[in-house]
This record gives structure tokens, C-alpha cells and sequence, in this order.
């Protein structure tokens, strides 16, 4: 395993369409066990291949109990609402306010190929969210509401 770097919103990458994943092979297994160790040690909460440069529809999700690895995701629900801070290992130091659902299920394959499906609330429908923009070459700046000042993070943080 080894650390990838995490390329920031600056980079051409991060805006393109990722293809989807054709072959479950030992290149996708590395990259999952590099994504997340890579997000570990950026204490992150979630990780999309085109952040560390790879332009396919693999994502990978810390959901506090364990972390979720998604290949080829695909949105399947979501219900509610929430509107709140969000950043993004891609865009260092900055937060800004989003509206996500308040619950999202996704679907997609394991490192072997398999279907499953995984649902979250709060924290995790917007990472599930977040994520799969990413594999769109969508980036929260793009639809975000507007950067949030310190005094409004210091104050959520309170």
C-alpha cells in the first residue's frame, strides 16, 4: 500500500467524467488499499480516484465504522434535506455552504465485482453525494451557495 498525492481543485483531473471500472483486477485492489490509507492520513471522510489522479468511478467512504469502498456508484434515493458546511481534501482550508439530501442509498460493486447497496444519513448521504460529483468532474465550490467566513465555522464548531 502507499500514499497517493491529493491533487487539488486547480488540477485539469478533477473536472472531467470518469469512466467506469471494466476490470476488477490487482490495480483496483492497490488503488482501493492506496485511497484508503491516502484518506486515513488526511483524516478525511470520504475519497474519489480523480482525486489522486485516476479517472475512474471509484470512490471510497469513511463511515465511522468502516470504510465503504465504491465501485462504479450510482445515486439510487434520496429523500429530505440539509443545508451545511462541507469542504473537500481537494480544496484545502475552505468550507462552503451546500444543500444535499439528508439520506442517500448508492449502489454499486465491490473490489471483486459484486452489486451491493449502502445507505446513509447526514454526514454520509452528503459525502455519498459529494463523491459521486467527483466522478462527474463536479467539485462542491460548483455548487456551493457561497464560502463560509472562520467566525461562521467557529461558531458551528461551538
Amino acid at each position: 500500500m502507499g500514499l497517493r498525492r491529493i491533487f487539488t481543485d486547480q488540477d485539469p483531473a478533477l473536472h472531467k467524467v470518469c469512466r467506469p471500472v471494466e476490470k476488477f483486477d490487482w490495480r483496483l485492489r492497490k488503488l482501493l488499499d492506496d485511497m484508503k490509507e491516502t484518506l486515513v492520513d488526511a483524516e478525511g471522510v470520504g475519497l474519489a480516484a480523480p482525486q489522486v489522479g485516476i479517472l475512474r468511478r471509484v470512490v471510497v467512504v469513511d463511515t465511522g465504522e468502516e470504510i465503504l469502498e465504491l465501485v462504479n456508484p450510482t445515486l439510487v434515493e434520496t429523500a429530505g434535506e440539509q443545508c451545511g458546511a462541507e469542504g473537500c481534501l481537494s480544496v484545502p482550508g475552505k468550507y462552503g455552504l451546500v444543500k444535499r439530501p439528508n439520506y442517500a442509498k448508492v449502489r454499486a460493486q465491490d473490489r471483486d465485482g459484486n452489486w451491493f447497496e449502502a445507505e446513509g444519513e447526514e454526514l454520509i448521504a452528503r459525502c455519498f453525494c459529494h463523491e459521486l460529483d467527483h466522478l462527474d468532474g463536479i467539485l462542491y465550490t460548483e455548487v456551493m451557495e457561497r464560502f463560509l467566513t472562520d467566525e461562521e465555522l467557529k461558531a458551528d464548531e461551538a
